[in-house]
Order: C-alpha cells, then sequence, then structure tokens
C-alpha cells in the first residue's frame, strides 16, 4: 500500500494518477445504492471511511469536480492556508502526522485528503465529474431516486456533505456585465493572469481576502481595496513544525493524539468570549485592538480597519501580514459604497451621497481605476442551491419548506425528508474551533441510525417536526445572549430572516453529546417494505456476523 504519508513527489504522483482514473464510469447508472454521498471534501470522505470502516460497503460518493478535495480544492488562490491549528484539523480517525505548518497551508490539505482516498482505498467508491441534479424521495419504495449529470442512480440513505463553502457568492453590482477587465471570485483564481503592472480592485475583505491580498500588494501595480466592513483580526503566530516533532508524531500516535486534545481544550477554553462572557470578550478585543496599533501607524488608515461590533460577530481572522500589506504605497482602502462598475473602474459615492444617476454614474463620487476585479465575498451559505434540488415526502424542497431560513435537528435531519442526513447542517458551524470536530460527531449519529435501521429491520427514519421544532426553540433561546445574534454586526453567520442559522451556540462537546446516538422516540420509524429494503445499510455479512459475535 502507498504510504499516505510520504513527501516523495513520485508517490504524490502516483496517488494523483489513480485519482484520474477514476471518473464517470467507475458505477453503473440506474443501480441501486444503499448509501450517497454527494461531495469529496472532510465530510463526504470521512463518512465513506467511516462506513466502510463499520462495514457498509455498498455505498457511492458523488463528487462533481474531476478531483476530490471539497473547498481546499477550489481556494488555491495565494496565501491560502487553514486559519484552524494543524492539529485539529484532520480527521481524528485518519491522523496525519507531517503536518508541515502550525495552521496547514492549502497544498498539504488537498494532499491528504488525496491520501486518505488511497489509504482507506475510497477510490472503487468515488464517481468523479458527477453532479446531483435533482434528488427525490420516493414514499412508496422508501428511497431516493436521484438524477446525476451522468445518469440516473437510486438510493437508500442520502448524505449531503457538499459543505458550506462550496458556492461562491459574488455580489450583484450594477454594471459588473459590462467591466471589460477579467473579473473572478477567489474560489476561482485565475493562475493563467499575470498581475504585474495591473491595476487590481479587491471588493470584500474577509478569511480570503485577508490571506490574498498580501501576496496581491507585493504583484500588482496598485491594489484597491473595497471594504463594507473591517474584521477582528488576531495574530497568527504562524511557525513551522519541526522535523523531530513530526518524527515523534509518526513514531508515537498516542502523541499526537495527546496534543490534539490539548490543542482541543485550549480552543473550548475561549468560547466563552462568544457567549457573552464580557471579561474573556474584553481580553480578546484588547489583543486584537493592540495588534491594530502595532502594525498600523497611520490614524486615519488605522479608523478605517476598526471594527464597530463586537469581537467574534463575525469570523475573527488571523493574520500578520495584512494590515503591513495594507499601509503599503501602492494600496487603497475604500470604505465608501460601491454604487456601479463601468468598463475600466469601480464608482464609489461617499456614505450618505449621490445615487446612481440614469446613466449608470453617480451623481457624486470617485472613479477607481481597475483592470482585475477579484471577489473575496465568500460563500452562499444559508440559501445554498442545492436546498432546490432536494424535494421531500409532500413534494416540496428544501428551499421551500426552509423559506430563507435553514432548519434541521441536531444540524443533521429534517422533518419531511425521510434518510436524509446533513453533514455541516444548519447551526453546525463554530467560531472558534475544528469543524471537524462536529463533522465527526454527526457521522456517529449517521452511524448511530444505520444500528437502529438495520436491528430493527426498517426501511426509512424520519425526524418527527414537533422534535425539530422544539430543538430549534432552545437553540435560538441559547443563541440570544451569544456574541453572534447581539453583537451588532450584520455577516454571512446570518440568514436572510436574521436569524443566526450557521453556528452553534454551546461547547462542541455538548454536541457530540446529543449526537451519540439516535433517540428513536424521536422519529417517524417506517418498516422495510420488502426484503430488498431490509439490508438498507449495505453491511455485509461478514461484518454483521462480526459485530453480532461481539456484542455480551
Amino acid at each position: 500500500m502507498t504510504d499516505p504519508h510520504s513527501t516523495d513527489p513520485a508517490t504524490h504522483e502516483r496517488v494523483a494518477a489513480r485519482h484520474r482514473r477514476i471518473g464517470p464510469g467507475s458505477a453503473s447508472p440506474g443501480r441501486h445504492v444503499s448509501v450517497v454521498i454527494v461531495g469529496a471534501g472532510f465530510a463526504g470522505l470521512g463518512t465513506a471511511i467511516r462506513l466502510l470502516q463499520e462495514g457498509y460497503r455498498d455505498l457511492l460518493v458523488l463528487e462533481r469536480a474531476n478531483e476530490v478535495g471539497g473547498t481546499w480544492r477550489d481556494n488555491a488562490y495565494p496565501g491560502c492556508a487553514c486559519d484552524v491549528p494543524s492539529r485539529l484539523y484532520s480527521l481524528s480517525f485518519a491522523p496525519n502526522p507531517t503536518w508541515s505548518r502550525r495552521f496547514a497551508p492549502q497544498e498539504e490539505i488537498e494532499q491528504y485528503l488525496r491520501r486518505c482516498v488511497d489509504e482507506y482505498d475510497l477510490a472503487p467508491s468515488l464517481r468523479l465529474g458527477c453532479e446531483l441534479q435533482r434528488a427525490t424521495w420516493d414514499p412508496e419504495r422508501l428511497r431516493w431516486d436521484l438524477q446525476t449529470s451522468t445518469g440516473p442512480l437510486s438510493a437508500g440513505l442520502l448524505v449531503m456533505a457538499q459543505g458550506p463553502l462550496s458556492e461562491p457568492a459574488i455580489p450583484s453590482l450594477p454594471g459588473l456585465e459590462g467591466f471589460t477587465g477579467e473579473a473572478f471570485h477567489s474560489a476561482q483564481w485565475r493562475r493563467d493572469l499575470d498581475l504585474r503592472a495591473k491595476r487590481v480592485g479587491v471588493i470584500g475583505t474577509g478569511a480570503s481576502a485577508v490571506q490574498f491580498i498580501p501576496h496581491l500588494q507585493r504583484t500588482a501595480r496598485h491594489l484597491t481595496v473595497f471594504q463594507r466592513t473591517p474584521s477582528w483580526i488576531a495574530p497568527r503566530r504562524d511557525r513551522p513544525i519541526p522535523a523531530w516533532q513530526r518524527r515523534l508524531y509518526q513514531l508515537a500516535p498516542p502523541v499526537q493524539r495527546l496534543a490534539r486534545g490539548w490543542e482541543y481544550m485550549g480552543r473550548e477554553a475561549t468560547l466563552p468570549a462568544l457567549l457573552g462572557h464580557r471579561t474573556m470578550a474584553a481580553l480578546g478585543r484588547r489583543e486584537a485592538m493592540a495588534h491594530l496599533r502595532r502594525q498600523v501607524k497611520d490614524p486615519e488608515l488605522r479608523s478605517k480597519l476598526t471594527p464597530d461590533y463586537a469581537l467574534g460577530c463575525k469570523r475573527v481572522l488571523l493574520s500578520d501580514n495584512y494590515y503591513p500589506a495594507l499601509g503599503q504605497p501602492n494600496v487603497s482602502v475604500v470604505t465608501e459604497p460601491i454604487v456601479n462598475v463601468v468598463p475600466d473602474a469601480v464608482l464609489t459615492t461617499p456614505h450618505g451621497g449621490g445615487q446612481a444617476a440614469p446613466g449608470g454614474a453617480a451623481s457624486t463620487g470617485t472613479a477607481h481605476p481597475v483592470d482585475v476585479l477579484i471577489f473575496g465575498t465568500g460563500f452562499r451559505v444559508t440559501d445554498a442551491s442545492y436546498s432546490q434540488r432536494v424535494i421531500g415526502s409532500d413534494g416540496r424542497s428544501l428551499h421551500e419548506v426552509w423559506q430563507g431560513s435553514p432548519q434541521a435537528h441536531l444540524g443533521t435531519t429534517v422533518a419531511g425528508f425521510p434518510n436524509l442526513f446533513l453533514m455541516a447542517g444548519p447551526n453546525t458551524g463554530v467560531g472558534h474551533t475544528s469543524l471537524i470536530y462536529m463533522i465527526e460527531s454527526q457521522i456517529g449519529y449517521l452511524l448511530s441510525c444505520l444500528r437502529l435501521m438495520r436491528s430493527r429491520g426498517l426501511g426509512a427514519v424520519d425526524v418527527r417536526p414537533a422534535t425539530q421544532r422544539a430543538f430549534n426553540a432552545e437553540l435560538q433561546s441559547r443563541m440570544a445572549p451569544t456574541v453572534w445574534a447581539a453583537g451588532g454586526c450584520v455577516g454571512w453567520y446570518q440568514d436572510r430572516t436574521g436569524r443566526v442559522t450557521t453556528i452553534w451556540p454551546a461547547s462542541t462537546w455538548r454536541f457530540r453529546r446529543r449526537t451519540r446516538a439516535i433517540d428513536p422516540g424521536e422519529y417517524v420509524l417506517t418498516a422495510s417494505r420488502d426484503a430488498s429494503d431490509r439490508d438498507i445499510s449495505g453491511r455485509t455479512g461478514r461484518v454483521g456476523a462480526d459485530e453480532a459475535q461481539s456484542r455480551p
């Protein structure tokens, strides 16, 4: 077997070549599969690994792209790296002892996910270049009927693991269609463009922009940063991981697990600042303000970069080179609202200034010449298009049921959508630690459900509407005093109704505890209709026998 932790370029090429051989022809159109997983990033691959480890062999992973990797495949802009410590940024059941830095760069994360495919023999279960176009629940056959870009399938269980950062969000700006330069989102980075001698405009100053702006500053002739709202930024304190430490983790995995646990506890200790603890919040704010004062000496620029909302209301960003980049002579920070885009410039107007004139120009304002426009404007998290393609038992889509405000039970199951599981679903996001911990909790919940279905001969499970309502009422009550709901900002944590439907407002271990096992009383349980449904779990007989022997 290929060493999953090898740094040999030849090994990486062999793994990549193997992935390239996996294509649309790797599974037969029209077949029935016990479990179909949509998405081949952390959530999708992690779910597949755990299912295979538990003996559930009849599964398929659909990935619309031609490679695995999810957001770490798509986001390959200069400077892209994780903002969660690498100790926490691997699957606990597939540890990576060879991270080179405290915050792993994008290339290493993508390579890690590819190695997971090789180490855990996921290739036979992958269908790359296959996009889910529509999923419809069949209440008679107790299955999901799937239309994909490579043909129809059906599934006993459908796991949506496409990830919350999979659909770029591009703002609707007047005149954008008439811009004659190049324009693209940071998740669709144009590596073929030579940005030297170019006037580059960046719209947005979120997590991605904070990473690629310092690189653009060193390349572009002039960089104009259009900032709507400044972010709170704390020191990154990145550092290389010594070779001896990496070797130790390889030779003594328990040491790596101990380091991971220590890192986890340290991150959890910061949570009270986000839940409303004023003293801890003040300490975090003081550190961020000191970082700003140290790195930005110009009072006018510093004023532009000082947030007017509570620390943590938007994601706290980590950077040691963003502020210095903004202070360079070839960078302008523009905080006035954008009113129009013309063929070779972006027009802004002073706060409270004139409106766009009939011809498209602003009645008052400034033209900022640009040759290239780059959008660092995030992703469609609360209004992702997949919700329009998943049709439940009453003929309505998730989009129609949610009406702009996503809700689920434990962020995982939705009433009226039997046998549907959402990985990184509503209110499973975190603002202080690794989302992978939450995903693994959901995977455990899915496995618990599969065991229940197998033991009772069930064909479908559907969370009760009253259960879902009660959970979300409790969740929003917990949310009310937190910085995400009461911090004075508007951002992607909130849906279009103003509700915070992305963040889990408690310790992550509480989520782990609540998802440890499915409660049958919270679900409508439907028996299998015929013999073909009875092994919906897709487990092999050998593994089932082994499990039976292991029971007391």
